[in-house]
C-alpha cells in the first residue's frame, strides 16, 4: 500500500508540473519560473518577452482553461473506470449509454435556435435525459441487465445522432459552430465554465470513489456480489447516475472529447493495479495529465491557429482502442 501511495503522490506532482507548463504555453510563451512568480503575486508588469500583462494572461486566460481541462480529464477518467468496472468490460467508456449523443443533440438545438449561451445547459439536460431514457428502456420487471443496457445505449445513440444530423442539415448557416462544439474544445473557456462544471464533476467522482468496494466485488460476477449482500439493481443505478452526471458535466462544458475515459483507467491499472479505491483517484490524475498535454499540443501544433482537442484525443485513442480490442480477442481465444 505504501508503494501505491508513493506512486499516486508522484503522479500528483507530475500533474502539478504539467499544469505549470501548460500555463506558460500560448502565443505569449511564459517560462515555468515566471508562471510561478505570477501565481505567487510577485509579478504584474508587462515585459518584452510576454506582450501585455502576464498576470492577466495567467489568471484570466490560461488558469481557467488549465483547471477546466484538469477537471474534465479527471471526470471522464473516473467515469470510464466506473463504467468499465460496472460492465466488466475493458472497452467501455463514458459515452457508452448515450451521454455523448444526448449532449450533442442538446447543444445542436441551442446553436441552431440561436441560443449559444444556453448550449451548456441544453447539453447537460440532453445528456442526462438520454442516459435516463436508456435506463428506462433497458429495465424490465425491475431488472436492468448489462446486455440490455448496452444495446439500449447503442439504439439511443444512433437515434439521437440521426436527429442531431437532421438539425445540422436544416441549419447550414450554423454548421461550423455546431461542428466546432462537436469536435470538443477547451478554447475560449473562462471562470464561469469552471464554476459550473466543478461541483458536478467533483460530486459524481466522489460518489464513484465511494462505490469502490462494490465495483471490486462485481469483478467476481454479479452472483458473487449478490451473495455478499450487494443490492445489484440499486448499486448499478448509483454508478450509472454518478458516471453519467460526471460525463454530462464534462461534455456540456467542452463538447465531445473522446477516449480519455478509455485510456486513463488502463494506464492507471498499470500504475496501481485494479482495486478501485486506488484506481479511481489514479485514473483522475492520469486523465487530467492526458487532457492537459493534448490541449497543449492542440494549441501549438498549428499555431497561431488551434486544433480542437477532441481531434488530438481521437488520434491517440483510436489506435489504443484497436490495441485493446485485439488484446481482448487474443485473451478470449
Amino acid at each position: 500500500m505504501n508503494g501505491t501511495l508513493i506512486r499516486l503522490g508522484l503522479l500528483a506532482i507530475v500533474l502539478l508540473v504539467v499544469a505549470v507548463i501548460s500555463l506558460g504555453v500560448g502565443p505569449a510563451n511564459l517560462s515555468p519560473l515566471r508562471v510561478m512568480r505570477v501565481l505567487a503575486g510577485a509579478e504584474d508588469a508587462p515585459s518584452d518577452d510576454a506582450p501585455g500583462n502576464a498576470t492577466t494572461i495567467v489568471w484570466d486566460l490560461r488558469l481557467p482553461r488549465v483547471l477546466l481541462a484538469s477537471l474534465i480529464g479527471a471526470g471522464l477518467a473516473a467515469s470510464g473506470a466506473g463504467y468499465q468496472g460496472l460492465f466488466r468490460n475493458p472497452l467501455a467508456d463514458p459515452f457508452v449509454i448515450g451521454a455523448s449523443s444526448g449532449a450533442a443533440l442538446g447543444a445542436t438545438v441551442a446553436i441552431a435556435c440561436g441560443m449559444p449561451s444556453m448550449t451548456w445547459l441544453l447539453a447537460l439536460i440532453g445528456s442526462l435525459s438520454a442516459v435516463g431514457s436508456v435506463y428506462v428502456i433497458a429495465t424490465v420487471g425491475g431488472q436492468t441487465p448489462v446486455t440490455s443496457l448496452l444495446l439500449a445505449g447503442v439504439a439511443v445513440n444512433s437515434f439521437l445522432a440521426a436527429v442531431a444530423s437532421l438539425l445540422m442539415f436544416l441549419n447550414e448557416q450554423q454548421l461550423f459552430a455546431i461542428f466546432e462544439w462537436l469536435m470538443g474544445s477547451i478554447a475560449s473557456r473562462h471562470w464561469p465554465d469552471v464554476w459550473f462544471s466543478m461541483p458536478l464533476i467533483l460530486v459524481g467522482t466522489l460518489v464513484l470513489w465511494s462505490a469502490s468496494r462494490g465495483l471490486d466485488a462485481l469483478t467476481f460476477g454479479e452472483e458473487t456480489a449478490a451473495a455478499l449482500g450487494m443490492r445489484i439493481v440499486h448499486f448499478r443505478a448509483l454508478v450509472v447516475t454518478a458516471a453519467s452526471l460526471t460525463t454530462a458535466a464534462c461534455v456540456s462544458a467542452a463538447g465531445t472529447i473522446g477516449f480519455v475515459g478509455l485510456i486513463a483507467p488502463h494506464a492507471a491499472r498499470f500504475i496501481v493495479g485494479a482495486r478501485h479505491v486506488m484506481l479511481i483517484p489514479t485514473s483522475c490524475l492520469t486523465g487530467a495529465i492526458l487532457l492537459l498535454l493534448a490541449d497543449d499540443f492542440a494549441r501549438t501544433v498549428v499555431a497561431p491557429s488551434e486544433l480542437p482537442v477532441g481531434i488530438i484525443t481521437a488520434v491517440i485513442g483510436g489506435p489504443f482502442f484497436i490495441y485493446l480490442l485485439k488484446t481482448s480477442q487474443r485473451n478470449s481465444a
